[in-house]
């Protein structure tokens, strides 16, 4: 029995085209992607399937990806750029070269689908569902570019500004408090300066003592008006 062929959904940007092949649980598959074609096999639900379509203008298979899901396989394939070198941003009029074929097997995938004057707007297409594909076009180490929007998780470490929270150690406030401790300075200052007052007052009013008692110890003049310091004197005996 001939192989069933698979229906397939599309979306494109300026850059790329997002291919979508509509099997759930696909099992056993090959795919090979060529500048010009694109063959796929494999069974889902016990059914054999095939894809063998050629695109409407050439592809860069070494720099495409796809990934077998649950409920389908997704491949970003991405056009060749022009062979003038100049950048190729143009949307194409649909995805298979052959007209006839396309409207047999080809829908369009109206979640991932934007104009082409929206592109700017809408961005590219979300590669998460394709985290960890495999290369294509005999390249398979390529397939870690798929997990390049993996690379969104590297956002996780905008998780950094957690350490803003550093700032946030609102504790530190609360050693400011310890600023309080200053007033301990302070109770020195009580004692100190009090103590130094008291003493100097002290020693003041013993300086004015002082002088009172050198008056109790002075000699009055005689009445003659002169000093008798002889009469202080005891008298020697002989």
């Amino acid at each position: 029995m001939a192989p069933n062929t698979a229906p397939i959904k599309w979306a494109q940007r300026s850059d790329s085209v997002y291919v979508t092949i509509a099997l759930p649980d696909v099992k056993d598959e090959t795919i090979n992607l060529s500048d010009e074609k694109l063959v796929f096999k494999g069974t889902s639900q016990d059914k054999e399937y095939q894809v063998d379509i050629e695109f409407f203008k050439a592809v860069d298979a070494k720099g495409s990806t796809y990934k077998v899901l649950p409920r389908s396989v997704q491949m970003v394939v991405m056009k060749a750029a022009k062979e003038d070198g100049g950048d190729d941003e143009e949307f194409w009029p649909r995805l298979l070269k052959d007209k006839a074929l396309e409207k047999n097997q080809v829908k369009i995938d109206w979640d991932r689908y934007v104009d082409e004057d929206e592109e700017e707007e809408a961005g590219g297409f979300d590669m998460s569902a394709l985290e960890g594909g495999m290369g294509m076009g005999g390249m398979p180490g390529m397939g870690g570019m798929g997990g390049m929007p993996g690379m969104e998780g590297m956002g996780g470490m905008g998780g950094m500004p957690g350490m803003g929270g550093m700032g946030g150690m609102p504790g530190m406030e609360g050693m400011g408090g310890m600023g309080g401790m200053g007033g301990m300075g302070g109770m020195g200052g009580m004692g100190g300066p009090g103590g130094m007052d008291m003493e100097a007052l002290m020693k003041q009013m013993g300086d004015m003592g002082g002088p009172g008692g050198g008056d109790g110890d002075a000699k009055e003049p005689d009445s003659d008006g002169n000093d008798s310091d002889d009469d202080s004197l005891p008298e020697l005996e002989e």
